[in-house]
């Protein structure tokens, strides 16, 4: 029994996919979705497995993976390589600590500048505009209002 998912045109493959037409396009040019044969005088067709691939590319991004991440994890998907894809999971969990660490910093820095922008009374300068003047903000995470 054939499933909705099969022989698909490239716009219902992109709407069962829930991408748009470019990106299938775009996924194939980085060579992470085959582009299946032309028929002589008709259009390509897609089918569940594509759908399956895209699906797969999208829950990497949304995890952080970049393209090239995911054309390796794709190249892992026979199921024998986890400690490899575990491997590149580690190294992408490290990168998500160390960027939230940043925010965390980033954070502080401009929580403090608008405490100290918003108690300013007088003329002074404006402690943001001051900060980064300096480039304290850069350089510690902590500034003296």
């Amino acid at each position: 029994m054939q499933t909705i998912f099969e022989n698909l045109t490239i716009g219902a493959f992109a709407k069962a996919a829930g991408v748009n037409v470019e990106t299938i396009r775009f996924y194939q040019r980085k060579g992470l979705l085959p582009e299946p044969d032309k028929p002589y005088g008709s259009i390509r067709r897609y089918g569940e497995a594509d759908v399956t691939r895209v699906q797969f590319v999208k829950s990497a991004k949304r995890l952080g993976f970049n393209l090239d991440e995911v054309a390796e994890l794709l190249s892992l998907d026979d199921g024998t390589q986890c400690d490899e894809a575990g491997r590149l999971a580690e190294h992408k969990l490290k990168d998500v600590r160390e960027k939230m660490a940043d925010l965390a910093r980033m954070e502080a820095v401009l929580s403090e500048l608008v405490c100290a922008c918003n108690t300013r009374q007088g003329p002074l300068s404006c402690p943001l505009i001051a900060s980064l003047q300096d480039g304290l903000c850069f350089a510690t995470p902590h500034l003296a209002p």
